[in-house]
């Protein structure tokens, strides 16, 4: 297989590289746009079933709209436009003819679901409403990379109404903690909770609540956001309800989304120097079998053992690798590069002993185990291990490169060094948060407790701190 570049050193290219030899995506035609291939759909595939549950849990029924807005419909909410006319992509013909009216191609659908809500909400009884979409969306980055940031991608958003702000304030944190407790459970991804400052808040929101990450190259990166949108949209598509009281009232609405920057998320957290390491409650295939043989004769009683493992393996995802045309060695380095959590090398010496070699991809750690104990309960008691372990390496990095800045030199010296998480009081003026934008390419990526920031100073401006924020490099 070909070489990876060094993670440490060229982490773009290692990244890259990864998403090459792990056979998830590749480019497309269109600039900004990818191909995902099985393997990386399959990935997609698991998110998108386990997530789903989730949302249903929630009293979220599943629903479609059309990819195309017309304008006239988009242009009611004027600060939503605003925010993403940048990134919009235009239809101006069709059928050969110029169109009456631009459509917008889906950057979300805020617009499109809320002037329907307008003809589906009558009374109080409707509330509260929820719905999810399984997506695709289009926004027109300038500066692309696969899976982290394209013209297109995959997601699902949720949409809620309700009858007052409390309950739409009780939902936009109910969907966060779903995505917070995904990833943890499911990606063994640890992340960070908080609101975005006003400045970074979703384009027509009250507020916005984010979920982040850490990179291994010490960046930043989203894990999924929900937002209250309170009662703007409402007014902009004259939504109303019926009260108890008889009277017209608008309702208090939020939206919420994960996409396939998750897939990511995914290789920057848990990837190392050989490749893509997956976490097993989210891996396609968690135990791949790989037969080592040279003759005929060990090859029929190899494969019979190891159609007998296979069939062992109860309630777990395997592959048995039946490659006649590819070497071991080749199988082992590809299946490294996969991250797959469980290798099991079967050769004739391994059959002599009446065992097999099983190989952990999260430690690299090789152990001798006798055939009789290769089962279901044993190699799924050995994943939920490797899952445990690795939201262990990611708890334990993110605890290690979170910082607290003593001064604007030594939030200057984590960010350029080894980067990381830098909390540090902030003014609250987004002129300073512009200022150590371009000063240190760092962003505020959340608020914490502004309690933390009291009797503190902005170490970029000088002046009193009213928040506590979150600085980092992000994606």
């Amino acid at each position: 297989m070909a070489r990876i570049a060094d993670q440490k050193t060229d982490f773009p290219q290692w990244y890259l590289d990864v998403i090459a030899q792990a056979d998830l995506a590749e480019h497309a035609e269109v600039r900004g746009c990818i191909i995902f291939k099985p393997y990386g759909y399959a990935l997609w595939e698991a998110i998108q079933r386990d997530l789903d549950a989730r949302i249903n849990e929630l009293g979220v029924q599943n629903v479609y709209f059309p990819l195309f807005i017309p304008e006239s419909v988009l242009q009611k909410e004027k600060d939503h436009i605003e925010g993403f006319a940048p990134e919009c992509a235009v239809v101006t013909h069709g059928g050969g003819k110029e169109l009456t009216e631009k459509l917008y191609v889906r950057p979300t659908s805020e617009t499109i679901i809320y002037s329907t809500f307008a003809r589906w909400l009558q009374s109080h009884r409707d509330l509260p409403m929820k719905i999810n979409q399984w997506a695709n969306v289009v926004r027109w980055e300038m500066r692309t990379r696969p899976f982290l940031r394209t013209l297109e991608f995959l997601w699902q958003e949720g949409h809620t109404m309700h009858a007052t702000k409390d309950d739409a304030d009780a939902m936009v944190r109910a969907a966060l903690q779903m995505y917070a407790d995904f990833d943890r459970e499911m990606l063994a991804i640890p992340v960070l909770i908080g609101k975005k400052p006003e400045h970074e808040k979703f384009a027509g929101a009250l507020y916005t609540l984010t979920t982040e990450a850490l990179a291994k190259d010490g960046k930043a990166i989203q894990a999924g956001t929900s937002h209250n949108l309170g009662q703007g949209f409402s007014e902009a598509y004259d939504v109303k309800f019926l009260s108890k009281e008889g009277k017209q009232e608008r309702p208090f609405m939020t939206s919420w989304g994960l996409s396939t920057r998750i897939i990511g998320t995914l290789i920057v957290v848990h990837g190392d120097e050989k490749g893509l390491r997956l976490p097993p409650a989210i891996s396609p295939t968690q135990v791949v079998i790989v037969p080592i043989y040279k003759t005929d004769d060990e090859k029929n009683a190899v494969m019979k053992a190891a159609v007998e493992i296979e069939r062992s393996l109860d309630e777990v995802r395997v592959t048995l690798d039946w490659r006649d045309e590819k070497s071991p060695g080749f199988k082992f380095a590809e299946w490294e590069v996969k991250g797959v959590p469980v290798r099991i090398e079967l050769g004739p010496k391994d059959l002599e002993k009446q065992q097999a070699t099983v190989v952990r991809r999260d430690t690299g750690e090789k152990s001798a185990i006798p055939l009789a104990q290769l089962n279901g309960i044993s190699v799924r008691a050995l994943l939920q291990k490797i899952q445990e372990n690795m939201l262990h390496q990611a708890e334990e990095f993110l605890k290690n490169h979170t910082h607290v800045a003593k001064d604007y030199a030594h939030m200057k010296d984590i960010i350029d060094g080894d980067g990381g998480l830098v909390w540090a009081p902030w003014d609250g003026n987004r002129a300073t948060a512009q200022k150590i934008q371009d000063e240190l390419k760092a962003s505020i990526r959340l608020l914490g407790d502004p309690a933390e920031a009291k009797g503190k100073k902005d170490p970029a401006s000088g002046a009193p701190a009213t928040e506590w924020a979150l600085y980092a490099k992000s994606y």
